[in-house]
């Protein structure tokens, strides 16, 4: 009724999944790859040609479950001696021979001659039930390794009994509850040399060594797991001085975190062209370029303010050694020796064609594990490419830039390309894994190669689209701006002369300029002078004006006067007249 209710309500749940009991390897990546180990208590078979590493996988399962899970196991083996045995698995960094000693591991070595053997009534495997149980219950064993199945089996020409014993051996190894490891060599048509071995195993791993293109890589495929959900590709793997490492193509999720600080990439210009603030702390850069376009430069420019800002810098080259990228970044003033010292800046260089890509990678993985860089710079990326597939390639940068992304390690990669407007084709497919893009390329003209950079994609970030040019000097680096206008992009001596033509105009026209403010001064002063001259003029006729009046008032006075005086002789009638100019005079004037 409950349980009904719970569906009515919408809130029923699935059953819970029994999920298959694992047996972790420890072997870095095969755990990933099968989802967690190897079916425990169930046969698993290895199997492969000569040279894969069956062997040293088997060995390294159970080596690594004795001394990390506190499983104790029994190898037990019929081509090598304990002595052999020991020696191999000390090359992968394993102290099998301690583990004997204190009782975690058993090595027993069953001796197998074909001269020795001869065949008598039924076969059957009681003998090394017996040994192999004996052995197991001694040190209370969790895994068994059995190596190599067919020189157990190798002198049985009754195919049928063959068969039988097979499936008994299998049988046999589950009712003990031991977590087994058989080792077998590969066969033509078959996955084994019988045919059989890989129908009765829970689990079936394939190794495989090819060569291609001289250049020797192992890959490792699980072909069946029953019971569980497994990655069904083929995947590469090493055998290093710290054991197998087994490197997955299916790259971590998408789920890694990201920053928002960003960091300066050393050179001015280009952080301003990046909003005035540089990358993304945590992304991944991209720097194409022709030959000689200054790729190497960017990146020790970038190493160096990265380690200013005390951040550890791990570079690897693989065209140049470290002493010869050191002596030529002197030509330009930058000084990486300090830096090297201080243990701020770390070099790795190595041949492309030294090993292949899987281990070029897994020695990357070590020495960034290492040495815990901020920053990593790869120079350049497209020879080590070179050295497998473009798949393979593609494959390659897609785990690195994922494994960096993961622990928040800033990456510049650089890529020479051809030159010419295809490069932007050719990298196409790296690209697309990248976050930010810069490319330098070449311009020719006026019988000279000019430098240019420009920031193709940058994202998140508000990045300038304008072409800059890029100089090199003794004195350092500098990006400049280039003349973009009706001609196109000039640089170079072009540049310098189109700058000389355009500061020649602005001179001329401040020439023109000053010449006509001279011509417009010389009219003004003409203008002041007529203005003044007009002036004097008409104060001058002024003045005449003053004068003559005066003199016309002085006659009227005289005038008047003369009569008066005229009229008292003659002693006419006599009338006061009043002279403005003198109140105090009365002056008579006759009728």
């Amino acid at each position: 009724m409950k349980q009904l209710r719970a569906r009515y309500n919408g809130q029923s749940q699935a059953p819970a999944v029994k999920l298959l009991p694992k047996c972790p390897t420890g072997i870095q990546g095969l755990d990933e790859i099968t989802g967690g180990g190897l079916p425990r208590g169930r046969p698993t078979l290895v199997c492969g040609g000569a040279g894969c590493g069956k062997t040293l996988l088997a060995a390294e399962f159970l080596v690594r479950g004795a001394a990390q899970f506190d499983e104790p196991g029994v190898l037990m083996a019929f081509e090598e001696t304990e002595k052999e045995l020991k020696s191999n698995v000390a090359s992968l960094g394993f102290d099998l021979e301690g583990l004997v000693r204190r009782g975690k591991i058993l090595v027993d070595y069953v001796h197998i001659e074909r001269s020795e053997f001869q065949e008598s009534g039924e076969y059957d495997l009681e003998g090394i039930f017996v040994r192999l149980g004996h052995a197991i219950d001694t040190i209370g064993a969790k895994r068994v390794v059995l190596d190599t199945l067919e020189v157990l089996f190798a002198n049985l020409p009754n195919e049928a009994a063959l068969r039988s014993e097979l499936r008994r051996l299998f049988r046999w190894l589950k009712d003990k509850g031991v977590t087994a490891v058989i080792t077998a060599e590969r066969g033509r048509e078959q996955l084994t040399r019988h045919g059989l071995e890989e129908y009765v195993s829970d689990c079936v791993i394939v190794l495989d060594h090819r060569v291609n293109d001289q250049i020797a890589t192992r890959h490792l495929r699980v072909v069946k797991y029953r019971g569980a959900m497994h990655g069904t590709n083929e995947f590469p793997f090493l055998i290093g001085d710290d054991g197998i490492s087994v490197l997955p193509i299916t790259s971590l999720s998408l789920n890694h975190k990201v920053s928002s600080e960003r960091i300066a990439t050393g050179i001015l210009r280009l952080d301003a062209m990046l909003g005035g603030k540089g990358f993304f702390r945590g992304s991944s850069i991209l720097l194409t370029g022709t030959p000689g376009t200054g790729k190497t430069i960017i990146s020790c420019n970038f190493a160096q303010a990265a380690a200013r800002r005390g951040e550890r810098v791990l570079y690897f080259s693989f065209e140049e050694s470290p002493d010869q990228i050191m002596r030529n970044m002197h030509s330009i003033g930058l000084r990486l020796e300090p830096l090297v010292n201080k243990g701020l800046l770390r070099f790795h260089s190595a041949r492309p064609s030294l090993y292949g890509l899987e281990m070029h990678l897994a020695t990357m993985f070590k020495e960034i594990a290492t040495f815990k860089p901020h920053v990593v710079i790869i120079d350049p990326i497209t020879s080590l490419m070179d050295s497998g597939s473009d798949s393979e390639g593609k494959a390659m940068v897609t785990r690195l830039i994922d494994y960096l992304k993961a622990g928040q390690v800033t990456s510049l990669f650089t890529s020479l390309t051809q030159g010419g407007h295809a490069l932007q084709q050719g990298e196409a497919a790296m690209s697309s894994l990248m976050d930010s893009w810069v490319l330098l390329q070449d311009f020719e003209g006026n019988g000279e190669r000019n430098r240019v950079l420009y920031v193709l994609k940058a994202r998140g970030m508000k990045h300038s689209n304008q072409i800059r040019e890029f100089l090199i000097s003794d004195r350092g680096i500098d990006v400049v701006d280039a003349y973009i206008g009706a001609s196109g992009v000039l640089t170079g001596s072009a540049r310098a002369a189109q700058n000389a033509l355009e500061k020649a105009a602005v001179l001329a026209g401040q020439q023109e300029a000053a010449q006509l403010k001279r011509e417009v001064e010389r009219k003004r002063k003409a203008m002041d002078r007529q203005i003044g001259d007009l002036r004097s003029d008409y104060e001058g006729e002024a003045l005449e004006l003053r004068r003559i009046a005066e003199q016309v008032g002085t006659r009227t006075l005289m005038l008047t006067t003369e009569r008066t005086a005229s009229g008292i002789l003659r002693q006419a009638d006599a009338k006061v007249v009043v002279i403005p100019q003198n109140k105090s005079r009365t002056v008579r004037k006759s009728a």
